[in-house]
């Protein structure tokens, strides 16, 4: 099992900034993914970025140039730095980690006010 426990989602004014953490714990193997994902009221839950063990990452066309997502391996945590956000990006913000399994954070709410 792995427990994901997200921070830093509140309120920001469009054009502001607001950094996520997940902490992962548990049974971690070394090779995993890592990842962010959203969801808006009335809409799907779509991926926003991810991060492999490597480092090599994956954005959203919508977040790109303007998200960025890292991780320390040493901490099992993964960030995702948000920049220049916009109302649309209001949503639940959820990490996940995925070893053979997915497993998914509690989520954190991040409210964009234009």
């Amino acid at each position: 099992q792995v427990q994901l426990v997200e921070s830093g989602g509140g309120l920001v004014q469009a054009g502001g900034s607001l950094r996520l953490s997940c902490a992962a714990s548990g049974s971690i193997f070394r090779i995993n993914v890592m990842g962010w994902y959203r969801q808006a009221p009335g809409k799907q839950r779509e991926l926003v970025a991810s991060i492999t063990s490597g480092g090599t990452t994956h954005y959203a066309d919508s977040v790109k140039g303007r998200f960025t997502i890292s991780r320390d391996n040493a901490k099992n945590t993964v960030y995702l730095q948000m920049n220049s956000l916009k109302a649309e990006d209001t949503a639940v913000y959820y990490c996940n980690y995925y070893y053979m399994s997915g497993y998914w954070g509690q989520g954190t709410q991040v409210t964009v006010s234009s």
